[in-house]
């Protein structure tokens, strides 16, 4: 049977785990309860009658060495549990975020930062969302954002519960109730997205503050009638392209020379994107006349083809080479692609390509393109290739190699961007010897969405324009390996090096004997 004296002599361990309980209660939470104050009231009870009952049940008892390492103990375990209340306390009331991860994954871009630095009304999104858990993801990204500026700010919002403020954001959406809208001041807007199930990106939600922010619509004309890529879904289309470029807040329209020989009014940038027939006469010079105005062309043209422009490309400076660039440095073959789809990671000093680095886009079956000094034009290199590369005369050759006395020797031009000053207007010109990299699957492989958006951020003129912020991905840390150097490691760790370890210790056990 237990008696009294055993139970004063642990009747601390109680209070120990009371007063614990009510410490880290309190300071996780942050509110000190009714509940944590018990809590600690009760430890505190408990351990003064301990003490007390203590002094007069065990003479002595503070003396014995037993009771001295436990208070030791006591203390050090109240010390430590204090010390990590006291953390969790200050991480809550006052929160800092580090992304150690070697990309940033979990970081805002520059670009983003610096249009939240730049708010001068308050952005609130709202969302309509019946289950606010439902997209911890996007709740991420929102948190990102409004930790980076006190003029952000969000609310999802259950359509059941505010049926007044769903009618009211109906009016904004011709009747239909948006998953998403964006407020700048005064000013509201539904955000498109490609479906209802899709989340909120970085890219979208940066683009449609920009968006909203601006009083004008960009307008884009996609030149059609020459066997161009078409906008909409299907084979070798220009859809992705066209899709981001909606969700940036500019106007799509396509446009036929042919049929309507005045380019409209409000242009702000004319495409060209891999037509295959002659452009009429006409057509060149209404392109021509459109540029000396002041106008902003992107012509993206594929090797073998004559599109007629050359009246146009004169007046700029610049020279369409007929022959096929092939790369014989091998480097696609990490990506199973062959000599003829160059990989791209040089990239001149521009506003276009300041973000790239040496980072990687890809052309497949392009063609170089040179200049000339031409007077008031001042042409910037866009997309440089290797030393490696050359431009070959004789794809149909059975052993195709480089010729000095035929082909083009690297380095060289696969994209310029260029600038003219004439009548105290300054025209936008960037040209691309390729098309396909613009196209959907090759659109979003590496840089290849970058290279054409911030080619039409920069020709279209905007007054603060948001260039393309890249979608971050975790570093690549694989190592691809020959099928030789597979191989031998096979050997090694499997036959060699077991043999050998065999071979030693025998001859161990031998000279042991």
């Amino acid at each position: 049977m237990i008696n009294q004296k055993t139970i004063i002599k642990y009747l601390f361990i109680p209070s120990l785990f009371l007063l614990t309980a009510g410490i880290v209660s309190g300071l996780i939470s942050g509110i000190w309860s009714p509940l944590s104050i018990g809590l600690l009231i009760s430890g505190l009870v408990i351990l003064f009658l301990w003490v007390i009952l203590s002094k007069n049940f065990g003479q002595g008892f503070w003396k014995r060495r037993s009771t001295q390492a436990g208070t030791d103990a006591f203390i050090a375990t109240i010390s430590v549990l204090v010390l990590l209340g006291l953390i969790n306390f200050l991480s809550i009331r006052f929160p800092h975020r580090i992304d150690f991860t070697e990309n940033q994954l979990y970081s805002l871009s520059p670009q983003t930062e610096k249009v939240l630095q730049n708010l001068q009304k308050p952005v609130k999104v709202w969302i309509f969302e019946r289950d606010s858990q439902s997209n911890l993801i996007e709740q991420e990204v929102l948190d990102n954002y409004k930790r980076k500026s006190p003029q952000f700010s969000y609310e999802i919002i259950d359509p059941d519960r505010q049926p007044g403020l769903v009618q009211d954001f109906k009016k904004i959406s011709s009747g239909d109730l948006s998953r998403i809208y964006l407020q700048y001041g005064d000013k509201k807007q539904s955000l498109k997205l490609v479906d209802e199930t899709e989340a909120l990106s970085e890219i979208k939600l940066t683009n449609a503050i920009e968006s909203i922010k601006s009083n004008r619509v960009s307008n884009i004309y996609f030149l059609q009638g020459h066997g161009e890529h078409p906008l909409q879904t299907g084979e070798s289309s220009l859809s992705q392209a066209v899709n981001d470029l909606a969700a940036r807040g500019y106007q799509i329209n396509p446009l036929n020379l042919a049929e309507k020989s005045a380019i409209p009014n409000n242009t702000d940038l004319i495409i060209l994107a891999g037509a295959k027939r002659k452009l009429f006469p006409q057509e060149v010079a209404a392109l021509q006349k459109y540029s000396e105005q002041g106008g902003s062309l992107l012509l993206l043209i594929d090797p073998e083809t004559d599109l007629g422009l050359e009246p146009l490309l004169k007046t700029w400076g610049v020279q369409l080479d007929k022959r096929v660039i092939l790369d014989g440095s091998g480097s696609g073959n990490m990506l199973n692609l062959g000599p003829a789809t160059p990989l791209i990671t040089r990239y001149g000093e521009h506003p276009i390509t300041q973000e790239f680095g040496n980072n990687i886009s890809i052309y497949p079956f392009s063609r170089a393109i040179a200049t000339v000094k031409t007077p008031n034009v001042e042409a910037v290199s866009l997309l440089v290739t290797s030393d490696q590369m050359w431009a070959e005369s004789e794809l149909d050759s059975t052993e195709i190699s480089f010729d000095p006395t035929k082909d083009l020797a690297g380095p060289f031009d696969l994209g310029v961007a260029l600038t003219r000053n004439l009548n105290s207007k300054t025209s936008k010109l960037v040209v691309i010897g390729n098309s396909t990299f613009a196209t959907d699957g090759w659109f979003e492989q590496q840089l290849n969405g970058d290279v054409f958006l911030n080619s039409v951020e920069w020709l279209s003129n905007r007054e603060q324009p948001v260039l393309s912020i890249r979608a971050k991905e975790p570093e690549n840390r694989r190592i691809n390996l020959t099928p030789f150097q597979a191989n031998l490691i096979f050997a090694l760790s499997i036959i060699i090096l077991p043999l050998l370890s065999l071979i030693l210790a025998g001859v161990t056990w031998w000279r042991r004997r």
